[in-house]
């Protein structure tokens, strides 16, 4: 006799075959997910968003604009225009703050209104701001929206319920149309806008730098310097007291202050060198720069092919940035030679400072490479690095060339 059972059926499996190893209740089943992207979803998001901040914003921007323009006729129709373009560039502001987060759109901020500290009356800061093209733009934008607004809206939730598997392509398409609307109308003005920007950022670096250089020759005065003039005249009190009781001691004392006074002398001068050495007033960075090469613990072969000096500001700072490029030459690169050149080039001024060291400089090193790269970058200068580990090191510096008429030097 047979079994009635096959063992490999299992409990409880009467005459039948075993359930193949695929369907066993121990496998578990795939995570359920979304259909669409986290990226689409933003899309969707926004896009549905648009129908409310429409009607808020064409809402403001409709009364703004009847309220203000039907009180023109009187003092404060004026005002109160102004007041509504700032208000719109605060929507402009919201605006962009939204693009950024759902649909990854960069833009910069438009450069604020000069209205403190310029020294405009009231009319003339209402004016200003009359004239702001940032706030009649956010006003377009907003004004156009509404329209669209609508569109998209339907669009997408009609979208969520019966046409699903493409509406992430139709998503894009609308929302595509809104970054372009973002990048024309609330970006700002023009290359003005954004050249105002920079130069706002460089005078803060300058105003910093000067600072910053107004600080250590204070404190090099008061370290260096002052310290050897008090000792100095200690010393003298002391010899003038002994100059009767005992003549050789303060004939030693008075040698001793000599020496101190030398020092001091010496310290002052490389102080003023440090402001601005009466060389390169006097000749010329080819001078100037040969006299920095000269402390240099490697040899510096130095060429200057300038046909005629550059404004006085403009040598300085490209004294100074060979002078600490030749600094690091000295403590940091370990190197057996360099070479500086100095050359123009249409209305630039071009500085190249190259070394045979160990290279692996940067602007995150702290040899204060980062500093001048701050300093060219705020006179409209570009600072080039090329410091392969193992060397060699080449930095090129530019600078915008102006001659010695147009600074009055």
């Amino acid at each position: 006799m047979t079994a009635p059972y096959s063992s490999s059926t299992g409990p409880g499996r009467p005459y039948g075959r075993p359930l193949p190893s695929r369907h066993t209740p121990s496998d578990p089943l795939p995570p359920p997910c979304f259909a669409f992207e986290g990226r689409t979803w933003k899309e969707i998001a926004h896009l549905l968003v648009n129908l409310p901040l429409a009607l808020l914003g064409f809402t403001y921007v409709m009364t703004a604009l009847f309220t203000s323009v039907f009180l023109t006729l009187t003092v404060i129709g004026f005002p109160l225009l102004a007041a509504a373009l700032m208000g719109a560039r605060q929507l402009g502001r919201l605006e962009r703050i939204r693009a950024r987060k759902l649909l990854g759109v960069r833009v910069d901020e438009p450069s604020p209104l000069p209205l403190r500290g310029g020294g405009e009356g009231f009319f003339a800061q209402v004016w200003m701001s009359v004239k702001d093209p940032v706030g009649w733009r956010s006003m377009l934008y907003e004004l156009i929206r509404m329209p669209w607004g609508v569109a998209t809206f339907t669009i997408t939730l009609v979208g969520l319920f019966v046409a699903w598997p493409v509406l992430p392509y139709v998503v894009r398409g609308l929302t595509n149309v809104d970054r372009v609307m973002v990048r024309a109308l609330l970006s700002p003005s023009d290359e003005l806008e954004r050249r105002i920007a920079e130069l706002e950022s460089d005078r803060g670096v300058v105003v910093d730098t000067a600072a910053a250089d107004l600080r250590r020759i204070e404190r090099d005065l008061h370290d260096g310097a002052q310290a050897r003039l008090v000792n100095l005249a200690m010393g003298l009190g002391l010899a003038k007291e002994k100059l009767l009781e005992d003549p050789d001691a303060a004939a030693s004392m008075v040698a001793e202050a000599h020496g101190e006074v030398k020092l001091a002398l010496q310290e002052l001068r490389d102080l003023a060198r440090g402001i601005h050495p009466a060389v390169l007033t006097d000749r010329g960075l080819d001078a100037a720069l040969s006299a920095v090469a000269s402390r240099c613990t490697a040899p510096v072969k130095v060429t200057v092919e300038l046909v005629e000096r550059p404004a006085a500001a403009i040598e300085g700072i490209a004294y100074f940035t060979v002078s600490e490029l030749l600094q690091n030459v000295s403590k940091h690169s370990g190197a057996r030679s360099a070479a500086v050149d100095v050359w123009r080039s249409d209305d630039r001024l071009l500085i190249q400072v190259w070394d045979d060291g160990r290279g692996g400089a940067g602007v995150d090193g702290g040899t204060g490479i980062a500093g001048l790269a701050e300093r060219l970058d705020a006179v409209d200068g570009l600072f080039v690095i090329d410091s392969p580990v193992g060397g060699p090191t080449t930095i090129t510096a530019e600078l915008p060339w102006r001659g010695r008429g147009a600074s009055g030097g």
